[in-house]
């Protein structure tokens, strides 16, 4: 297996030499962490689209470009005087190996409560501090309503989030204004999130699933219409949607 140093420090040098103030690329010293962001955000959505399709060519691409991301920001923080690449790498590196006792410690040590152990290194005095503001509405409600189950706030059933999701039904249903419809409405995708929650399902993952099997059932439908698709009424959509359905269920 080929040593990954020298090519890190490689990608860590060009990006040293594209932030130069003198010699450097002029898009690239003018970058800074919030204009970054965005990008970085995209690299690792692209990742995780790479996995779902199993291409491991575009996989290795992906890496690279999300890797970058890493190097960028490293840079940054060192132009800044706050911290270098190899810190972070020590960092995580340090991280890992506390961790997991069980397999760098002493042989026989039992693995670790993980939500101990990291409570362990950032105490916090509020439950719900921490959770990223900038991660995906469902994966942040999730972690949300994890936080604050540890704390006892929970329904201790399935039962209670299914009821909840009943009430925001009648109450989006009853409200009369936009702001109103928009309130009523995340407070329905909370309550289902909380239903997949209690019922051991991921609702990202559920939601990208269900994303996905409407873009193929879609395009069945659009295929086998041909250029009249469009022009056909809703009856001749549904017809050609349940058709799809039945296809790939078959």
């Amino acid at each position: 297996m080929a040593d990954p140093l020298p090519a890190l420090a490689r990608l860590d040098a060009i990006m040293a030499r594209l932030r130069d103030p003198v010699a450097g690329c002029e898009w690239d010293r003018a970058q800074d962490f919030a204009s970054i962001v965005p990008y970085t955000i995209e690299e690792a959505y692209e990742v995780a689209d790479a996995v779902a399709r199993g291409d491991m060519a575009d996989l290795r691409e992906e890496l690279g470009d999300l890797l970058l991301q890493v190097v960028f920001h490293a840079q940054m923080a060192a132009d800044a005087g706050a911290f270098t690449l190899a810190e972070v790498a020590a960092g995580i590196a340090d991280k890992m190996e506390r961790r997991h006792p069980h397999i760098f410690g002493t042989a026989g040590t039992a693995a670790p409560d993980w939500e101990a152990v990291k409570a362990a290194e950032k105490p916090r005095t509020a439950a719900l501090a921490g959770v990223a503001a900038a991660l995906p509405a469902l994966m942040r409600a999730d972690k949300l309503q994890r936080r604050a189950a540890r704390t006892g706030f929970d329904w201790p059933d399935a039962a209670g989030p299914r009821a909840k999701i009943t009430e925001e039904l009648a109450e989006l249903a009853a409200a009369t204004t936009d702001a109103e419809r928009t309130d009523e409405g995340g407070d329905l995708l909370f309550a289902v999130v909380n239903l997949l929650r209690h019922s051991g399902v991921d609702p990202e993952a559920a939601l990208r699933g269900a994303n996905a099997k409407f873009e193929r059932r879609f395009a069945e439908m659009e295929a086998a219409a041909g250029a009249g698709f469009v022009d056909l009424d809703l009856a001749g959509k549904e017809a050609l949607w349940t058709a799809a359905k039945a296809t790939e269920r078959a």
